[in-house]
């Protein structure tokens, strides 16, 4: 019997076989980090956010998600960060993830001078971007992108500056009980709401006829359901916006709020499916395409409605692409 010698281009095949073998199962093998954002504010790393950055752009994990890298750029655009302040310029000024934008291009090489970087001071000479008319934050063209809207403020246990009024105590004690006599008054949270709503784009008539709801103005509420504080906070959705402390009401307020103004953006035009989205979550607005047929979300909204007077809001920023659900004529 005749044995047959391997043609010289089977080998070579068996040999890229072999080689890339292991390859492949280690590009398998690595898959992208979990983003607790809880844990990265604890003590945020500048560098570290820029690296976890440039890997969501650069496509590690086998895709580019600038989604991802732009909100990572922010948070250590946000600590100061110049090389992140540049590449959050750059990512706008050259469209990449994101429509085209040149007045945030501009914005944050503003603000990269002002830290003293002559390299954005050579960029703005040459772009000749126009004189200073936006404010450096972030763009958004995913529903991932509400990490970089919030710029939760960290404040000491107590703090008497103008803006909040009133000293704010410690609010560890006690939570889940009635408000005690070191809580805000009402008076209070109202004039928190007032200055704050406008920030988010939000009539603080709606702010604080959802508070009543849910919580009738005790910032140490807590439900069977875990959710905490003024505007009932769950876990997951104080990470998700950013929010260290959801016992602290100014903290509870600007994750509330920034919930809030996602998914008026998300069900744009319809007020109805974001309090339900508020109350039940957007993925079940999704999945029954509407109200979801829960009693409990029904009563809330029915609720808000009332104590709000109205049942439509003035359109918010776009701060994440309309849902799929959202006819097209309404997004």
């Amino acid at each position: 019997m005749t044995r047959r010698t391997p043609s010289l281009l089977v080998l070579i095949t068996q040999l890229l076989v072999l080689t890339l073998l292991p390859m492949a199962s280690e590009v398998r093998a690595e898959e992208p980090p979990a983003l607790d954002w809880n844990r990265l504010l604890q003590d945020p790393d500048p560098g570290q956010l820029m690296q976890m950055a440039t890997d969501y752009e650069k496509a590690r994990w086998g895709h580019h998600d600038y989604g991802r890298a732009r909100q990572l750029y922010c948070a250590a655009a946000r600590l100061g960060h110049t090389p992140a302040q540049l590449r959050l310029a750059w990512m706008y000024a050259n469209g990449v993830g994101s429509p085209q934008d040149r007045g945030l291009a501009g914005a944050w090489l503003r603000v990269a001078v002002a830290g003293g970087s002559a390299e954005a001071r050579r960029f703005l000479a040459f772009l000749n971007y126009p004189p200073r008319d936006r404010d450096p934050r972030c763009t958004w063209d995913s529903r991932f992108d509400e990490y970089a809207l919030v710029e939760i403020p960290v404040l000491p246990v107590e703090d008497h500056s103008p803006i909040y009024g009133e000293s704010i105590t410690t609010w560890a004690e006690g939570i889940g009980g009635e408000a005690a006599a070191g809580d805000p008054s009402v008076r209070q949270i109202k004039s928190w709401v007032r200055r704050l709503a406008p920030q988010y784009g939000l009539e603080p008539d709606l702010v604080l006829a959802m508070i009543r709801v849910e919580s009738n103005f005790n910032p140490r509420a807590r439900s069977h359901k875990n959710a905490w504080g003024l505007m009932q906070l769950i876990p997951e959705t104080a990470a998700r916006f950013g929010v260290r402390d959801s016992t602290h009401p100014i903290q509870n307020l600007h994750g509330g709020m920034a919930y809030l103004r996602w998914l008026l953006a998300y069900f744009p035009a319809d007020l109805r499916l974001a309090l339900a989205g508020y109350n039940a979550g957007e993925g079940a607005v999704e999945k029954y395409r509407g109200v979801p047929p829960y009693h409990e979300t029904r009563q809330y909204i029915r609720k808000v409605l009332r104590f709000y007077g109205r049942n439509s809001h003035p359109p918010v920023e776009r701060v994440v692409n309309p849902s799929r659900i959202v006819p097209t004529d309404r997004q």
